[in-house]
């Protein structure tokens, strides 16, 4: 059997690799930039090089708001991986490849003539990532849920988007997907816009602000608790945490200035409900208090901009937050709980017991502490209570669909389920995507 090359094309991250191997080859960034002392653009796996500053680099993307616009810098990218890190020969390989959910004609027209045409790919396979990770998630608990009843809720918290997406023996159930249009690249602009407004301009910063939303973001479990908390000054601050910014001499890339610090919240969620209570109460008296200590400093570090280094309080819940209560910043946007509600009313209702037990996490915003746990408590109150709920993260979010495509690349039945060269000759492209049911 030919090799098959599986292609998890995210609009953030991609993931290549051999389909029957357990781990993708490469996990780069699907884009390339330039640094700003470069003249040179580096694409992919070079921008995550140790050595490069990124500082205020030039960024571009196939990808916009979710659909390719792109085509040829894609395929510029794909030569790279494919060629270098991947060492495979097209004209000798399958691919397997996800594309999102509701993909424009033109835009498949556009990938199939890439696929077939610039790299004389042998055959193709088109499938969608809920798909996927239900395949994944069912293979790996053979008697569980997800398997025994070939169904699952899928949460995809992707980098453009965000799919509530029913599955039904393997097959994603389109008229009842449900899309929030946030995903990680929204959030990482509200956190520089955050950070810009209250500190120090970062907003032409991506790649130093991805680092910093993954590094120090987390899901609030009390709102309202935590931003008293974070009011408060020197060390009763558990959310304070300082963040040193690259020089491009000593160090080119940016980093925490004391690695213990985005722990420190954590005691908040050891201690028993009443002792959180009482502190509530003295945060609501202290909410009453004049801040203007607090303003005088916070108005220092904004006009003392010599030093290199900015601060974080309730920046690193207030992002996250972003995916819960979009309306709170004047997004007409459902929050994520009502998102999934919506995705499961639209199903016959025999379905709903066994999607509300089998909710599967999956995506990098799903990695953010807490994530779960957020939503199992948003998602509860809306759930009759003769539903049980059973949320599952992923135990690798961002290559849960990367393997589900393993998994199926090197399954018995899959060259059949493809789409070969001679046939894409023959019939075209809108014809030969029928073959895929999506």
């Amino acid at each position: 059997m030919s090799n098959v090359v599986v292609l998890d094309n995210g609009a953030g991250l991609i993931k290549a690799g051999i389909g029957g191997e357990r781990d993708p080859t490469a996990i780069v960034p699907n884009s390339m930039g330039r640094p700003l002392s470069s003249k040179k653009w580096l694409m992919a796996d070079q921008l995550l090089s140790p050595d490069v500053d990124l500082t205020s680099a030039t960024v571009r993307r196939p990808f916009d708001r979710g659909y390719l616009v792109n085509p040829d810098l894609q395929s510029s990218l794909w030569y790279h991986i494919f060629s270098n890190l991947l060492k495979i020969t097209p004209s000798q390989s399958s691919l397997l490849l996800t594309e999102p959910l509701f993909n424009l004609p033109s835009i498949q027209r556009s990938l199939d003539e890439i696929v077939f045409e610039d790299f004389n790919f042998k055959a193709l396979y088109v499938s969608d990532s809920p798909s996927l990770v239900h395949l994944y998630e069912a293979s790996r608990r053979p008697y569980g849920l997800v398997s025994k009843a070939q169904s699952s809720l899928v949460v995809d918290c992707g980098f453009s988007f965000t799919h509530a997406s029913p599955v039904f023996q393997n097959f994603t159930l389109n008229y009842a997907v449900k899309r929030l249009d946030l995903g990680g690249k929204a959030l990482s602009n509200y956190l520089k816009e955050l950070v810009s407004y209250r500190s120090v301009n970062l907003m032409d910063e991506s790649f130093l602000m991805d680092d910093v939303k993954e590094e120090l973001c987390f899901v609030s479990l009390d709102v309202p608790r935590d931003l008293q908390i974070a009011r408060k000054l020197g060390k009763d601050n558990l959310f304070r945490c300082m963040y040193v910014l690259p020089d491009g001499i000593t160090h080119t890339k940016g980093f925490l200035k004391d690695p213990e610090e985005p722990k420190r919240y954590l005691s908040l969620y050891d201690k028993c409900p009443r002792q959180v209570a009482g502190e509530q109460n003295d945060m609501v008296q202290l909410g009453n208090t004049d801040h203007s200590e607090d303003r005088n400093r916070s108005n220092g570090s904004r006009i003392d901009l010599t030093k290199n280094e900015f601060g974080l309080t309730n920046e690193r819940f207030l992002v996250p937050e972003m995916m819960f209560r979009p309306a709170d910043l004047g997004l007409n946007q459902a929050g994520l709980a009502e998102c999934i509600l919506q995705a499961i009313s639209s199903c016959h209702p025999h379905l709903h017991p066994v999607l509300y037990e089998s909710i599967i996490l999956t995506g990098g915003s799903t990695l953010f502490p807490h994530f779960a746990k957020r939503l199992e408590m948003d998602l509860r109150p809306l759930v009759p209570d003769k539903y049980r709920l059973k949320i599952t993260t992923q135990e690798d979010p961002i290559l849960g669909v990367w393997r589900g495509g393993s998994l199926l690349a090197s399954s018995p039945d899959f060259d059949a389920m493809c789409v070969t060269k001679g046939e894409y000759e023959e019939l075209g492209s809108a014809r030969c995507r029928k073959r895929f049911f999506h």
